[in-house]
């Protein structure tokens, strides 16, 4: 990309969105459009026929999505799906018509059958079935990389993939019915906390292990790829650390400063057991994530209490 390129990012008012858009703002890329929901509903083709034609740009960051945690992907499964298929279809074959120079479609490793080995290797897709609890979710996410795999092979489109990791940090979301696990705990213990509860409850037994990274290192990342990958295969990033659910509450609960009792309950799903994302394809190209998860976590309460009292 060059400076002067009109740079799209589908999804600036998300987590993942505007992270790009901050990313790249500090490395001078100036000519940034973006559109709100309330302006363009990318749900809508001839909206976003229209946006494209209107707005020509370059080069396109695919970070929209409906997402949630496992309450939300569970209950509202045909949402999931239909949504984030519209929203692909729409940008991703939009970006063909208008003759977009590159794309990057943003996933996610729920992609992945729930048996694969570990650590999960780009190789594992489609090698076993999904985890029930977020099956149209990651179903919607893999046809979103064969849609950009497709319209390469058939077009000789320049649209890449890639899959983060459990993400966090500044924007997140911490609605306790739809957040992800790493939001919806600083949230808990925080409310623990001002509260005076002696306990807080954790769902599940706290032994499944997770990965995380914070979006700035995944919008490096993607600015990154943006930059130097053009291959057909999609790529994982991750940070490449992991840590148990139960170890992330009481770290969490440390940082936030709640001195309760932690409980887990074991009639709530755990989810998969362990998701690992191998990133060695990314680690050779060059970038590597650089936010402790201590001080990462620490950063985005600190965040989350300002918002909490500007409420």
């Amino acid at each position: 990309m060059n400076k002067e390129d009109k740079i799209y990012v589908a999804g600036h008012r998300g987590m993942v969105g505007s992270a790009i858009m901050k990313g790249l703002q500090s490395l001078g890329y100036e000519n940034l459009v973006y559109k709100s929901s309330d302006e363009l509903d990318l749900r809508n083709q001839a909206e976003v026929n229209s946006f494209y034609s209107r707005e020509k740009p370059d080069y396109v960051f695919l970070a929209a999505a409906k997402v949630g945690g496992i309450y939300a992907n569970n209950l509202y499964r045909a949402d999931f799906l239909y949504d984030n298929l519209a929203i692909e279809m729409n940008l991703i074959h939009g970006a063909y018509k208008h003759g977009i120079k590159k794309l990057l479609f943003l996933g996610s490793s729920c992609i992945y059958p729930k048996d694969a080995m570990q650590p999960l290797k780009e190789e594992y897709l489609l090698s076993g079935y999904l985890e029930s609890t977020n099956e149209p979710y990651a179903i919607a996410k893999i046809a979103g990389i064969k849609l950009c795999e497709s319209y390469r092979d058939q077009y000789a489109c320049n649209f890449i993939s890639a899959m983060p990791t459990n993400l966090y940090g500044p924007n997140d979301n911490y609605d306790l019915q739809n957040s992800h696990v790493l939001p919806a705990l600083i949230r808990k213990f925080h409310e623990a906390k001002i509260a005076g509860n002696s306990f807080v409850e954790v769902w599940g037994s706290g032994k499944p292990l997770r990965e995380f990274l914070h979006v700035n290192d995944l919008a490096e990342a993607c600015i990154v790829l943006m930059n130097n990958y053009n291959e057909r295969g999609f790529v994982n990033v991750g940070s490449g650390d992991e840590i148990s659910i139960g170890d992330l509450a009481h770290l969490i609960s440390e940082i936030v400063g709640f001195r309760g009792e932690i409980r887990f309950n074991l009639e709530k799903p755990d989810g998969t057991m362990r998701k690992l994302l191998d990133s060695s394809k990314i680690n050779k190209a060059g970038w590597k994530a650089k936010i402790d998860l201590k001080q990462g976590i620490s950063s985005t309460y600190k965040l989350f209490r300002e918002q909490t009292i500007s409420t």
